[in-house]
């Protein structure tokens, strides 16, 4: 064990060393993107060989960026790694791929330049770990959850009208249009894809939890069973947003039988694949069972609503 000390402290060392020099890599990218802004923010031309040096600049810039993303352990799961993870979404969804094609000063450039300063700046504070970053992943889902089923609750209210925040227009109809309030039938209907929401609401609150406690990215099995949990909890909240529109009068009940559906057929995915996964031991179980239990008892309650509709 002592011969192998002195390995485990290069290891430390060098693990410094490749921090400092990808921390940099993103600093030396945010300064170039600044330094390409000034270059046209006066009234005077820039040289055509300045201009050549600053695009030069840029694009190196850009490819360190690159080299870091590519530096990164694909073994270590693909919300670390691949195409699902935040440093690809940064290099992504940022302007930072963008900052070599224009080289003339406007709004859009002022601003996009402030998208590479926040880029850059989100990169020490992204997940260093699978783990951590499927933690990441199952929070924002829950936060788009919580919304959706806070913005249905509010509609629901006792005689809410849905479409409150709409001007009312003298061609398409005054507000003593039924058809933009819910029937008793409606809301009958409408309770048990509630109870849905609020599921999906707590699945995800529980696998984050489960997750958090228990979640270990030491070896592949491991990592690949997390990366399969956030990879069928990000189907949750696309699920919920069309359940939740399929609400709005006037009611398709068909079209809310088979959103309510779907959501149902995720949700018990979700389940039974963080059950079968190291995150939930024997202590957790009683919690996946009972969701499944809710899960099916608002389904069931849902199908029965809608039966005429088949």
């Amino acid at each position: 064990m002592a011969a192998r000390e002195p390995l485990r402290e290069l290891r430390g060392a060098l693990c410094a060393v490749l921090a400092r020099v990808r921390g940099q890599t993103f600093q030396v990218t945010s300064q170039e993107a600044t330094k390409l802004s000034l270059a046209f923010s006066g009234s005077a031309l820039t040289s055509a060989e300045d201009c050549q040096k600053l695009s030069e600049d840029v694009q190196s810039a850009v490819i360190a960026v690159a080299t870091v993303y590519y530096w990164l352990p694909k073994g270590q799961g693909e919300m670390v790694a691949g195409e699902q993870s935040p440093l690809y979404k940064v290099l992504v969804l940022s302007p930072l791929h963008k900052q070599t094609q224009r080289l003339m000063l406007s709004q859009e450039q002022l601003i996009s330049t402030g998208g590479v300063w926040g880029a850059c700046e989100q990169v020490p504070s992204l997940p260093r770990d699978n783990q951590a970053a499927v933690a990441s992943v199952l929070a924002a889902c829950l936060g788009v959850v919580k919304d959706a089923l806070e913005e249905m609750e509010h509609a629901l209210v006792e005689g809410q009208d849905p479409y409150s925040d709409i001007m009312e227009d003298e061609e398409l109809g005054f507000r003593g249009n039924r058809d933009i309030y819910w029937s008793e039938a409606d809301r009958k209907l409408l309770s048990s894809c509630m109870g849905l929401m609020k599921a999906s609401k707590a699945c995800l609150k529980k696998v984050l939890g489960v997750v958090k406690a228990h979640g270990k990215a030491d070896s592949p099995d491991q990592i690949a069973q997390l990366d399969d949990i956030a990879d069928i909890a990000n189907e949750i909240s696309p699920s919920v947003d069309e359940l939740a529109l399929s609400m709005y009068p006037p009611v398709n009940e068909l079209a809310v039988r088979l959103n309510a559906a779907k959501l149902a057929s995720v949700l018990k995915k979700v389940l039974e694949i963080t059950k079968t996964s190291h995150v939930c031991p024997p202590s957790e179980e009683g919690w996946v069972q009972f969701l499944t239990g809710a899960v099916d008892h608002n389904m069931n309650k849902i199908k029965n609503f809608t039966q005429g509709q088949l």
